[in-house]
């Protein structure tokens, strides 16, 4: 061993490595912030549609629930009363299971629609949404073509939007995904 210094002996980084080594981990920091945003709103998302999938599942439970059978005596019984847009049932003032005018999905139809406040609330009905609507719910009653006494359908469709645009064009079934749309059909039963 000689005395002799030789710079190839020397341990350690250049600031060459130390820069590379910097970055390659910057934009790996960049990538998981992206990752951890992307996730962040999609998990916002999924939570909201799971809670319009739940305002819309009630709101077909809710007329799924009205009367739509047969009598002791076999005669049909139609609930076509009940107020189902009200912040409570009401036995009266409603279109209950009556069969709805044409357009009840793409626009804001007196006794086809409620509104519902952010935590679930229901407002009220009416053709124009109140002050603190998070969410409207329309529907549709309709008699199935093969067998329009005994059985309807039943269509809620549950979205956040005020001005749905080209979904709210006549005859559209056109959903937005934020939105929901559930189909039910209902038959008649002896109660």
């Amino acid at each position: 061993m000689s005395g002799r210094f030789n710079c190839s002996d020397v341990a350690g980084f250049s600031l060459l490595e130390t820069t590379i080594a910097i970055c390659i981990m910057a934009g790996a920091l960049m990538t998981l912030s992206q990752l951890l945003n992307v996730s962040a709103t999609n998990n916002r998302d999924s939570r909201r549609l799971t809670y319009v999938t739940v305002l819309a599942e009630h709101k077909v439970e809710q007329l799924r629930g009205l009367a739509w059978g047969f009598d002791k005596l076999g005669l049909s019984v139609t609930d076509t009363t009940t107020d189902t847009a009200a912040p409570v049932d009401t036995p009266t003032g409603g279109t209950g299971l009556s069969a709805s005018p044409p357009g009840t999905l793409t626009r804001n139809t007196d006794g086809w629609v409620d509104y519902v406040d952010r935590f679930g609330n229901v407002l009220g009905g009416g053709s124009s949404p109140f002050p603190k609507t998070a969410f409207i719910r329309r529907w549709a009653i309709e008699p199935l073509a093969t067998d329009p006494d005994n059985t309807i359908v039943i269509h809620v469709l549950v979205t956040t939007r005020v001005d749905r645009g080209s979904a709210d064009t006549a005859g559209s079934t056109i959903r937005w995904p934020d939105e929901v749309r559930l189909v039910s059909p209902k038959t008649r039963k002896a109660q």
